[in-house]
């Protein structure tokens, strides 16, 4: 094969591979236009499935879902597993203007694992009010709506309380440590009609 006759090939197979590129990436984008609750159901997007320890998050300009780059390297929580599938609420932002942190609403849901980008029907059954650095940070703690679904039996914060509370507390030692000694201050517990107001609160209007 002559010269310019392999030169326009390569360039062909050049293009054919960019584009190839391009819609599997297209393919792989996501699009969570979902309302954050749903007749009384709190749609979840889950980022970090249970028992891993990459930090993943949802890239809402490219609609992919990325590991979190420390210094160029995927961050890795130097600590126990996450406890839950770690995740946020659609259709929340807690703006900056009103004291947010600029993203959405954060909720660990209490189950089995599921992979990351997997849409999970919620109900919460606490909120967990940290400092982080200082700053307010609010995680929402839930299980599966569907009850045969649960690993724990749980229906609200009081029997989250009574009937679970070695799970409640590990939950709050996990997020006190997960950032390393020092990081993160617990402020108080709250329940599950907290968790709604803090929802709604914080819905995009």
């Amino acid at each position: 094969m002559n010269q310019p006759m392999l030169h326009k090939w390569t360039t062909l197979s050049l293009l054919f591979a960019c584009l190839l590129l391009s819609c599997q990436n297209q393919s792989n984008k996501q699009n969570y236009a979902l309302p954050a609750i749903e007749e009384d159901v709190i749609n979840v997007i889950v980022e970090i499935p249970a028992g891993t320890n990459t930090k993943i998050e949802y890239n809402t300009a490219s609609g992919t879902f990325q590991p979190d780059q420390v210094d160029g390297e995927d961050r890795v929580v130097a600590f126990l597993p996450y406890p839950g599938n770690y995740g946020f609420i659609p259709s929340t932002l807690m703006d900056e203007e009103r004291g947010g942190d600029g993203d959405a609403l954060d909720i660990l849901v209490i189950g089995s694992s599921q992979p990351t980008g997997s849409v999970v029907k919620a109900k919460a059954v606490g909120t967990l009010l940290l400092k982080d650095n200082g700053e307010l940070d609010t995680k929402i703690i839930a299980v599966p709506a569907d009850a045969e679904e649960r690993t724990l039996a749980a229906e609200n914060f009081l029997e989250l309380m009574l009937d679970h509370d070695p799970a409640k507390r590990i939950i709050e030692e996990w997020f006190l440590n997960y950032k390393g000694k020092g990081q993160m201050e617990l402020i108080r517990w709250e329940d599950e009609n907290y968790a709604l107001q803090e929802i709604d609160k914080w819905k995009v209007k």
